[in-house]
Order: structure tokens, then sequence, then C-alpha cells
């Protein structure tokens, strides 16, 4: 019960109640939580390796956060989109009256500058992906089927035996 009162607490008592799962997992299958242990020791050593010379710095986790804004910024802003047309009917329409005055080569300029953004951004995480498991060995093909009147072709067929 010890370990319980403590999870109200922050860090350390997640990291009690991590060590006692452990404990726990490893009484009731010592096979799996080895090779949880494994699996995670692998992943750490491979997560160090990517990060480079340490933690990441002020400046680095600033940049991830501006990273992860635009898709759930396009995401709120079209819901926000959807709720202003029934709030204000005739504001919105005034505005989309607007839009529609836009010029389509700025049209055109806008949707490439936000294709080449996503665009990099997925290609980055494309070329930055671990590098994918060999296939599996494929089965060996079956050896040919002997033909009528050969060694090991079994009994001949009465048709093979017409001149």
């Amino acid at each position: 019960m010890t370990r319980m009162a403590g999870m109200a607490g922050g860090a350390a008592a997640r990291a009690a109640l991590a060590q006692a799962l452990r404990e726990v997992a490893g009484r009731a299958y010592p096979e799996v939580a080895r090779a949880v242990a494994a699996a995670a020791a692998r992943q750490g050593a491979a997560g160090a390796a990517a990060a480079g010379a340490g933690p990441a710095g002020r400046y680095d986790r600033a940049i991830d956060m501006v990273n992860r804004l635009p898709r759930p910024a396009l995401m709120a802003g079209t819901v926000a989109l959807f709720a202003y047309s029934v709030a204000a009917p005739e504001a919105f329409a005034r505005r989309m009256a607007a839009l529609a005055d836009v010029p389509e080569p700025l049209w055109w300029l806008i949707g490439s500058v936000v294709a080449l953004h996503f665009g990099a951004r997925e290609a980055h995480h494309f070329r930055d992906r671990p590098p994918a498991a060999p296939p599996p060995p494929t089965a060996a093909a079956p050896p040919p089927l002997p033909r009528a009147g050969e060694a090991g072709a079994g009994p001949v067929p009465p048709a093979a035996n017409l001149p």
C-alpha cells in the first residue's frame, strides 16, 4: 500500500509504480519480462545514438513544438470555420466572397508552399526511419515432377504404352 499512497506524487511516484509493475510482470512472465527489457535497452541505445551528444536544449524543444503545430492548427481552423458559418452566416458569406476575389496565381502559390512544407517534412521522416527488416526467406521451389517413363515416375499411364 505504500507504493499506492505515492501515486499522487510526480515522477518519483511514476517510477515506483513502473518498478512495481516490472516486478509483478517479471514474476508472472519471466521470459516476456526479459524480452521487454532487451527491447527497451535496444530502443534506448538507438534513441541515444539518434539524439547525438545529449538531451535536446530549449531551442530544439521549441522548434519541435512549432513543427507539431500546423496539422492541429489546420484542423482547429477548419472546425472554427464551420462554427463561424453557423454562428454568423452573413459575415461568413462576406469573407468567402473576399476569398473568391483572390487571384488564382496566389492560390497556386499558397498551395505549392503548403505542399512543399509538408512534403519536405514527410521526406525528412522517410529518410530518418529505421531500416526495414529483411524479407523472410521464401520456401524453396518444389523439385520438378519426373516425366512418364523416367526413373522414379511411378506407374506409367496406359496411354503412354501406345506406339
